[in-house]
């Protein structure tokens, strides 16, 4: 009985197929081909769309060292609270929102990816598991206490900048001079200036890089030139903010510039 269900059941397949093949051929050639260079051309777009959709990253990476603000400025994005100030985080916070100052805004908004990547040494590098998916990284440091932190900071930041990952994506970043609400903080250009001369000097320090380096790292900057941040080949850009009074504008400026609204 199975096996003459199944004869039946092939009988009727071939007849299927002899009739679509007597429908195809009556179909003028040329018609036939647009049909079907229509089809392949309609699934090729689609599958286009999907792939760029799927690939276009939405993260913004907050780095730099403990103690220079980035998870208070993580809450800041996120519901406009300092979180009544220092906060040491150990653990990367990390959340998918509608920037805390577009929330009056009417229509759809994209939210953003935002992950505040702890500053201790021994936890920087759960950084590379957010890099491959990051559209911009931004390099928090402290004004105020900038001068002391200075090698540190551009050890951290020498280190980000010649990541293939960064360099390969051309990954923007942007250094975030905080806490300049306070008197004696430093300016941005200051700290610009001074990045660029410690990183000059860590260029010279670095150049015989042994052979297991070599893949994870990118020399930075001109030849025979002082290094400056217009040199390297991904945009870095300087900025200011202070965490503690809520100014963060040219940070929200730098986030949807990377991720569109």
């Amino acid at each position: 009985m199975e096996r003459d269900g199944f004869e039946q059941l092939k009988n009727q397949m071939q007849e299927w197929v002899q009739e679509a093949d007597k429908l195809i051929r009556q179909i003028p050639e040329t018609q036939l081909y647009a049909a079907i260079g229509i089809v392949f051309l309609t699934t090729f777009l689609l599958l286009l769309v999907r792939f760029f959709k799927r690939t276009k990253p939405n993260t913004i990476v907050l780095s730099g060292l403990s103690g220079s603000g980035k998870t208070v400025i993580f809450y800041q994005l996120r519901d406009g609270s300092s979180h009544q100030g220092t906060v040491i985080s150990m653990e990367p916070n990390e959340g998918t929102f509608v920037l805390h100052s577009e929330m009056s805004k009417k229509g759809k908004i994209k939210p953003v990816h935002i992950v505040d990547v702890p500053g201790h040494s021994r936890l920087r590098p759960k950084l590379d598991e957010f890099l491959p998916q990051a559209a911009g990284i931004v390099f928090v440091v402290d004004a105020l206490e900038f001068l002391p932190n200075c090698r540190a900071a551009s050890e951290y930041l020498y280190d980000i900048l010649t990541r293939a990952s960064v360099v390969r994506k051309k990954i923007s970043v942007l250094v975030l001079c905080n806490k300049v609400d306070k008197v004696t903080a430093h300016t941005k250009e200051f700290i610009r200036k001074q990045l660029e001369k410690e990183i000059d000097k860590l260029r010279a320090s670095r150049t015989a890089v042994s052979a297991a380096d070599i893949a994870n790292e990118y020399t930075l900057g001109v030849p025979d030139e002082a290094f400056a941040f217009s040199q390297c080949q991904n945009k870095v850009t300087v900025a200011e903010a202070s965490g503690l009074t809520g100014e963060i504008s040219q940070l929200e400026q730098f986030v949807r510039e990377h991720v569109k609204a």
